[in-house]
């Protein structure tokens, strides 16, 4: 069967951070500034459960945000600041929005420049994209860790550790009522064995 993705086969984007492909451009949104934690944040950052992590971060090591991951608003940190999800006191924080999706790693990549740390601003793309994610949850997060599968038109939310999931109740947006989570986007291509990246049409 053909890849509807134009040649991108299994394992093409894992590599030791997260990449987004971008199919049809929307906002590349750099309004804000990273929040401290965007920089430290472990991978997962929540839920750390062997058997909850995700199979994308199979061989990521690098603190902080990743590119492919969910940007949230940040009020806990100030007005206009984004960043990942956090945990304060064993309690999840209210407030958090989902954005977008962030384009790169905040730490940026050896031998390159490493513009989050240069400036505090972390870009994420936003505004009806289409974009394909090597970074999503393969687990479930809040209720066991029963693997997970994506089918085209399934609602995608911002999850409990910045990954995308299509299990609401794995939201990282509002613990206490999972329904309310913001749809963030819907599936437009699903992850299968010609194609190991998640894309997304954007609905924030």
């Amino acid at each position: 069967m053909a890849n509807p993705l134009g040649g991108q086969g299994s394992g093409d984007f894992r590599e030791t951070s997260g990449r987004v492909q971008l199919f049809h451009m929307g906002t590349r949104n750099s309004v804000g500034v990273l929040t401290a934690d965007a920089f430290t944040q472990a991978n997962p950052p929540i839920v750390t459960a062997g058997a909850n992590v995700s199979s994308t971060l199979s061989g990521i090591t690098k603190k902080g945000v990743l590119g492919s991951t969910v940007a949230f608003t940040r009020p806990d940190a100030g007005n206009g600041f984004h960043g990942g999800p956090v945990l304060v006191t064993a309690a999840y924080q209210t407030g958090q929005k989902p954005l977008g999706i962030f384009i790169n790693d905040s730490l940026g990549n050896p031998f390159e420049n490493t513009p989050g740390v240069a400036s505090g601003r972390g870009p994420y793309i936003c505004g009806m994209a289409t974009v394909g994610l090597s970074l999503y949850e393969t687990r479930h997060q809040k209720t066991g860790s029963a693997a997970i599968t994506y089918a085209v038109g399934d609602k995608v939310y911002g999850g409990v550790n910045g990954l995308v999931t299509n299990v609401v109740e794995d939201g990282y947006e509002d613990n206490a009522s999972a329904t309310t989570n913001t749809v963030l986007g819907i599936v437009k291509v699903a992850p299968d064995a010609n194609n190991s990246l998640l894309v997304i049409d954007l609905r924030v």
